[in-house]
């Protein structure tokens, strides 16, 4: 291997033997019939020599530049880039995809092409029942075309992604409604009540929560803006049915037109049919910001390899859609299970994407301070899941929310299931101190939070029923609806975009554009005074807010 270059951090080791692993995977050798099976592997480019850093320092400082200026000066060397890419086709992979900033290459080859070129022997990992095919040990790349690769991603295709969503059930595995102890039915509030069809949302400021009971929680009722101008976009792996959303606006009475919702299959495959998370980030994105668009990115499975190419599909639209400043993502991943390399990968385009000008929001996850593999709180280590621990992304908490049969918040605490802790893969920004932050050098997650427990959940319509729909899923493109909000506030002011969002709230602890969440816990962690690791600065205020920040 003297004149290979090794990228040992784009794998996560597997034993030398056959059999089960510590993480409960289950390794065995691979057989003939699977060298013909095709993967798609991502060569992921380094920007030049202190780029990064110059980029980072500018988000930190609030700062942003154009997204074509991002493009053009912070691109990978574009000989190294041609270089690979001649000797990818030599070794007969297929280029897919080359992203504009020449930082990610796509290229697809056989199981067999790809433990010849790379160099690693390929062996069958079962984890939950399903069966992949996956590297054993590091990939390696000649010296003379390795140049500024940092990454080849996509070997271990048993790691993914996991989606941050509870549909509420009662015993019988049917939605159910939550029980309700304040308030009485409102006159003229619709009723759609069924044991089998779907829960009733025929009690006034009680779960499943509505889209106006929600807005006036958080001070963005009655406000004089609803997002006109701005786009919202949401990455998951497939899209929602219209006429599950067109019976969500019309049961919450908002005048949202389909057209305003425009989706983006990023690989144009067949995708997945809609389970819930996508549904419910369209829904509560639009329902908050009832007059921006929406844009949809669905990457077709939650694979690394994909989740990239969507994001690189979302940095190369920045130019074409002015607007779009503000991203949701409801998926992550314990930072334990991560290869250190592909959160390099996706780091950088996070990086672009705050340096930019998009917020995005990521919700911390649903398995409390312990998340495990599976996104369960079962596992033993204490930790928190990528992507929400970026340093360049807005991780997003959930609490519990009670409403007053009036509408007030008669109670708001931690969300026992919301993610949150020390990251072990960051460093601490300089925008994150404050009261309640403490000592020490870790990224902290979350930054801010908002309502997420299930029992207390959204109504999200799903294959034509009403649910109850909780998790981080619902607080994080809820706070995407409330960034754009925020942009358009900004634009009739005569201002500019947001930048970053992290630097501008966190000296806010303890103003009124934040209530603050002080009891409950999330396992580890505890709720308390200022910021804490469940729900961050707090809870918004968006009308006080808007104020602060326009």
């Amino acid at each position: 291997m003297t004149d290979r270059k090794v990228f040992a951090d784009s794998v996560t080791p597997l034993p030398a033997q056959d059999g089960l692993t510590p993480h409960g995977l289950m390794v065995a050798a691979a057989q003939p019939d699977q060298a013909t099976e095709m993967m798609t592997i991502l060569f992921s480019l380094a920007i030049p020599a202190g780029g990064e850093d110059e980029l980072q320092k500018m988000v930190a400082a609030g700062k942003s530049l154009s997204p074509a200026d991002v493009s053009k000066k912070f691109a990978a060397n574009a000989d190294d880039a041609k270089t690979l890419v001649a000797w990818l086709k030599a070794q007969g992979f297929k280029i897919e995809k080359i992203s504009d900033d020449k930082t990610s290459i796509y290229a697809q080859a056989s199981v067999a092409q790809i433990q010849k070129s790379l160099g690693v022997n390929m062996v069958r990992v079962t984890k939950d029942g399903i069966t992949y095919t996956a590297a054993r040990d590091a990939p390696s790349l000649p010296a003379s075309v390795a140049g500024s690769v940092n990454a080849i991603i996509g070997l271990q295709p048993f790691r993914r992604a996991h989606k941050h969503f509870r549909i509420l059930m009662h015993q019988s595995g049917v939605p159910t409604p939550a029980k309700r102890t304040k308030g009485k039915p409102a006159k003229g509030k619709a009723t759609l009540k069924s044991t089998v069809t779907g829960i009733t949302t025929n009690i006034q400021n009680g779960p499943p929560y509505l889209v106006s009971e929600i807005l006036g929680a958080y001070g963005a009722d009655s406000l004089p803006v609803t997002g006109k101008g701005q786009t919202i976009a949401i990455l998951i792996d497939t899209v929602p049915t219209d006429a599950d959303l067109k019976k969500f606006w019309s049961i919450n009475k908002l005048p949202i037109k389909i057209s305003q919702v425009k989706k983006i299959n990023v690989k144009g495959v067949t995708l997945p049919p809609p389970e819930g998370e996508e549904t419910l980030d369209v829904q509560w994105s639009s329902g908050v910001a009832r007059g921006a668009n929406i844009r949809i990115y669905a990457s077709g499975t939650l694979n690394f390899v994909d989740l990239d190419r969507a994001l690189d599909a979302i940095i190369s639209d920045l130019p074409s859609q002015p607007g779009m400043r503000q991203l949701s993502i409801s998926l992550g991943l314990g930072e334990t299970f991560m290869a250190v390399a592909e959160v390099k990968a996706q780091a950088q385009k996070f990086l672009r994407l705050a340096a930019s000008g998009v917020n995005v929001f990521v919700s911390s996850g649903d398995a409390g301070s312990n998340p495990d593999v599976t996104g369960h709180n079962s596992g033993n280590t204490t930790q928190v899941e990528y992507e929400s621990s970026d340093i360049n992304v807005i991780g997003v908490g959930g609490t519990t929310l009670n409403l007053a049969a009036g509408g007030t918040v008669s109670a708001e605490t931690a969300w026992i299931s919301s993610g949150g802790g020390k990251s072990r893969l960051f460093p601490r920004p300089i925008w994150q101190k404050g009261a309640g932050v403490p000592a020490g050098n870790e990224r902290l997650v979350p930054d801010v939070s908002a309502a997420a427990d299930p029992n207390t959940g959204a109504l999200v319509v799903l294959h034509g029923k009403n649910n109850q729909i909780g998790g981080t899923s619902w607080s994080a493109p809820m706070w995407a609806g409330f960034c754009a909000l925020i942009n358009e506030a900004r634009a009739k002011a005569g201002k500019p975009p947001l930048s970053f969002l992290n630097p501008l709230i966190y000296p806010l602890i303890g103003s009124g554009a934040f209530r603050d969440v002080t009891s409950g816990n999330n396992g580890a962690f505890n709720a308390g005074a200022g910021y804490d690791m469940i729900t961050g600065v707090g809870v918004p205020n968006v009308k006080k807010l808007i104020a602060a920040l326009s």
